[in-house]
């Protein structure tokens, strides 16, 4: 709660590839049942850290406890596409707390701020925070659907589908965000008909690919089908 947004991004982004890559090293001997309990408990657990949650930081993080439980449970069929989980959660993740720093946004009640100051950015957000929800058809809904349809076919039908329930607890957060972002203003003292902004000083132009790989990752996915 107490370190810096960016300080954030390295420990919920560039941490993450020392286990991965030590998980992807013993996939091919670890306990099967072990891993996917872990797995689904990862999964609640970032899932029911996250309802009460206020600062953005602690919601990052309860997300990404979350997103490592459906890395795990991928990596014990298929690592390959538990690599291009982590792929996409980095994308999404950099993104949006990037999207963070750029409006000094710590917590809830200011980024129902956001939308006064910086209303194009604030719209990008909301896409951001619904496709790191997992919410179809975004970007974070792809390797969901590729890591269900994978644990299905391996005759897996009740861990997918707690997967999925607990999943939603994180959606709902998400979307409790988007509310409070977009459908919730503060008292405004401003009586003038046109409304005025100052011309943003901070550059965005690094943003603009990075908002797009967040959200429109989900039409390229026929051509996953390489990887396989």
């Amino acid at each position: 709660q107490g370190i810096q947004l960016s300080s954030g991004l390295i420990l919920l982004t560039w941490q993450k590839l020392a286990p991965m890559s030590i998980l992807y090293q013993i996939s091919p001997t670890i306990n099967l049942t072990l891993i996917l309990t872990l797995s689904i408990l990862s999964v609640a657990v970032g899932g029911w850290g996250g309802l009460n949650q206020t600062q953005l930081r602690k919601i990052m993080a309860y997300s990404s406890i979350a997103h490592m439980g459906w890395m795990t449970a991928a990596m014990t069929f298929s690592p390959m596409m538990a690599l291009l989980n982590l792929a996409i959660y980095i994308i999404l993740t950099t993104t949006t707390l990037m999207m963070f720093m750029l409006n000094s946004t710590t917590t809830t009640l200011s980024l129902s701020h956001t939308w006064n100051k910086t209303p194009l950015l604030t719209t990008a957000i909301l896409a951001t925070l619904l496709s790191l929800g997992g919410l179809p058809p975004l970007s974070g809904f792809l390797p969901k659907w590729m890591i269900i349809q994978e644990l299905t076919k391996n005759g897996n039908i009740i861990l997918p589908t707690l997967m999925v329930i607990t999943a939603l607890l994180n959606l709902f957060f998400y979307m409790r965000l988007t509310y409070s972002t977009s459908l919730t203003t503060f008292p405004s003292m401003n009586n003038m008909k046109l409304k005025w902004q100052l011309n943003p000083t901070k550059t965005t132009i690094y943003l603009s690919p990075l908002i797009i790989l967040s959200t429109l990752i989900l039409p390229l996915s026929p051509m996953l089908i390489l990887l396989e």
